[in-house]
């Protein structure tokens, strides 16, 4: 009989981090595939990158893909010379997101090497289905090839519209529109100001926030009994900012605060009734996104100073119609009390991911979704999951065969995006399937 096999749709940092737990585990010979449309594990949509300029949010210290090596992205970065080729090698700095690309692909390079004991499969492929049988499952490619396997993960990471080529045919004093002033925005702002654009650059959102930047923190103690779980979001929010007000007193920073309450974001959004969940995504998503995803100093230094010198305008308001006029486009834009009319070169989609995954065509939890395998949660904001990360069906049962991870569980676990909560997770989820495995016969 075949030894089992796992079988991972994603070759994100999500599925390459499980893919290593999963080989790691000792006294284990299950074998891994993974499912990847793109040529190089590790290129989400973070990762893809090739600009320097593109850096991770967090520092250094916390970006290990390991939990039980804190230290192993600093290392990696130590004995590769990259951290010193960069400049960061540094446990406080931030380091380009090509290199983050780079580490994740090392995590798997022994398993793939000709001295490998051929336990981990790549399938250059793309997955659109996945169905349970009373073998196990079978994974369908966009190819029409079929594969079977004992369990299958579902780890494609977020999803986005299709990215237009942005700086293609753009002459370099067009006017260009931002839609979304995240992260998405600075990252488009640095690279055109790389490029030597020189056009005004205006990005509007319905609030018109920016990421707030990182500075050095002091995270604040806090336990879980300090925290008013199960509080409605308004309680909640008078809380935080009670603590942030006691901790600006002693000379702290809200940073301290909200580092402080990391470990325990999870457990808050568990603790939230259903009505309260929805309050937050719709009132107080977007502030909270703005202090808790922050900037490097060196992408908050460029995005100021390309407002200081007026090439970058920060608008509120809310895109009305967008109308092509031979090679640009004409865009209607209300901001309170006012609608106008503005002539640009290109308009940027940056609107972030979609968090409804049915909006998607050919995406693969979609496709789950619509035939019932799979159901998203009540917001619409991820799958529904089981506490061990198994789907849940339309009908309500708990697959026994397929599970998820990473971003797209985020609607059970809201914090779900970061590498030090993804690791965690895939921790936990790799000993749930090698336990889900071990009544199962192997080779001789």
């Amino acid at each position: 009989m075949n030894r089992p096999r796992i079988l991972i749709a994603g070759g994100g940092a999500t599925g390459v981090i499980l893919a290593r737990q999963l080989l790691s585990i000792p006294h284990k010979q299950f074998k891994v595939t993974i499912v990847e449309p793109r040529e190089e594990l590790g290129s989400g949509i973070a990762y893809s990158t090739n600009e320097p300029l593109h850096l991770l949010n967090t520092r250094v210290s916390v970006m290990s893909a390991l939990h039980d090596k804190p230290d192993d992205f600093q290392a990696w970065l130590g004995t590769s010379g990259l951290g010193r080729d960069h400049d960061c090698d540094d446990a406080r700095s931030f380091a380009p997101r090509m290199l983050y690309r780079l580490y994740l692909q090392s995590l798997l390079a022994p398993w793939l090497e000709s001295s490998g004991d051929g336990r981990l499969q790549i399938i250059q492929d793309r997955c659109v289905h996945m169905s349970a049988i009373k073998a196990g499952v079978v994974a369908t490619m966009a190819s029409g090839r079929t594969e079977l396997a004992t369990l299958g993960v579902l780890a494609t990471g977020h999803a986005l519209a299709e990215p237009e080529a942005t700086q293609i045919g753009l002459s370099p004093q067009a006017d260009v529109l931002i839609i979304g002033t995240g992260l998405s925005m600075v990252d488009e702002v640095i690279s055109l100001r790389k490029a030597g654009h020189t056009g005004k650059i205006t990005a509007l959102s319905r609030r018109g926030l920016l990421p707030r930047p990182h500075r050095l923190t002091t995270p604040v103690k806090l336990d879980l009994a300090d925290i008013p779980l199960g509080a409605g979001v308004p309680f909640l929010l008078h809380w935080l900012r009670q603590t942030i007000r006691w901790t600006e007193a002693k000379g702290g920073d809200w940073r301290d605060v909200l580092d402080g309450l990391r470990p325990f974001n999870m457990a808050i959004w568990q603790a939230l009734p259903q009505q309260s969940r929805a309050s937050f995504v719709r009132h107080a998503r977007t502030l909270w996104e703005v202090h808790r995803h922050r900037l490097p100093p060196k992408s908050d230094a460029i995005i100021r100073q390309a407002q200081a010198d007026g090439q970058l305008t920060i608008i509120r308001g809310r895109v009305m119609g967008v109308d092509k006029v031979g090679d640009q486009y004409q865009v209607t834009i209300k901001t309170r009390g006012n609608e106008s009319r503005r002539i640009f070169g290109r308009v940027i989609d940056c609107m972030g991911i979609i968090r409804d995954l049915r909006a998607l065509a050919g995406n693969l939890p979609a496709a789950l979704v619509e035939d019932g395998t799979a159901r998203m949660d009540p917001l619409a904001i991820g799958l529904d999951i089981a506490p061990n990360c198994a789907i849940i069906a339309r009908s309500g049962v708990i697959s026994e065969q397929i599970f998820a991870a990473g971003p797209l569980t985020r609607a059970g676990l809201w914090e779900i995006t970061a590498i030090p909560d993804i690791r965690q997770q895939c921790a936990s989820l790799a000993q749930t399937l090698a336990e889900k495995l071990e009544n199962i016969p192997q080779n001789a």
